[in-house]
């Protein structure tokens, strides 16, 4: 029987509801999800002001070996966002801009990789977008079996087949697709309930009076004084 895959079929979200949660942005939707399934800070955005969203098509291979990357790229479709990951800690430059090449070719959308990526200024002239451990010339071999389409784990995050994947400048968060409609839903109240609260603080209300804080103040032992006690 074997022991590495290639999963063909992954089901993915509505792209009503991915567009949703792209919209929302990834600290609105990680709040709204009740602030689960937010990748650490060491993969990070490297170009400024994109916003992405898709379903997740997952890569698990050994560390710089892009072998399962390439094999990914198949079952990849329109509006995917890569997720790769290494079985142990790896900063190699994985994905450079030939296999971003083909990576836009079948439509993805982005790349979330937790090891590095080379050739960024050719990634980012190409209008690629990627999220990633590191930026790094040491490319990598094609020699170790993997699996493509598994669980993962992205920087501390488990990431499946199909999640609903959103990035930007703030980060990167997952969500299943099963929860993904409901998040949805509450990221676009959160953002309206945020908009009238913006305008109460840009009106000079204090948000220690706004959220009722002050009591909470007075218990923690919180006191206002008009010089530091000496």
């Amino acid at each position: 029987m074997a022991s590495h895959y290639v999963v063909r079929h992954v089901d993915r979200a509505d792209p009503d509801t991915i567009a949703a949660l792209r919209d929302a942005g990834v600290a609105t939707v990680h709040e709204a999800a009740g602030r689960t399934g937010l990748l650490g800070p060491a993969v990070r955005a490297r170009q400024p002001g994109v916003v992405i969203a898709g379903s997740a098509i997952t890569v698990s291979c050994p560390p710089g070996d892009n072998l399962m990357v390439h094999a990914a790229v198949e079952v990849c479709r329109p509006g995917d966002v890569l997720v790769v990951a290494t079985t142990s800690r790896s900063t190699d430059g994985m994905v450079g801009d030939l296999l971003a090449a083909s990576l836009v070719a079948r439509g993805v959308v982005g790349l979330v990789i937790d090891a590095g990526v080379r050739d960024l200024a050719a990634l980012r002239d190409m209008g690629f977008p990627v999220w990633s451990r590191a930026v790094h010339a040491r490319g990598t071999v094609k020699a170790s079996a993997g699996s493509v389409n598994v669980p993962v784990v992205a920087d501390g995050q488990v990431v499946r087949p199909g999640d609903v994947v959103v990035a930007d400048d703030d980060g990167v968060v997952v969500l299943p697709v099963t929860s993904a409609p409901a998040v949805a839903v509450a990221a676009e109240r959160r953002l309206a309930a945020e908009a009238g609260k913006r305008e109460t603080l840009t009106g000079g209300t204090l948000g220690v009076d706004l959220y009722g804080l002050r009591p909470l103040l007075a218990d923690l032992g919180v006191a206002y004084v008009d010089r530091a006690p000496s």
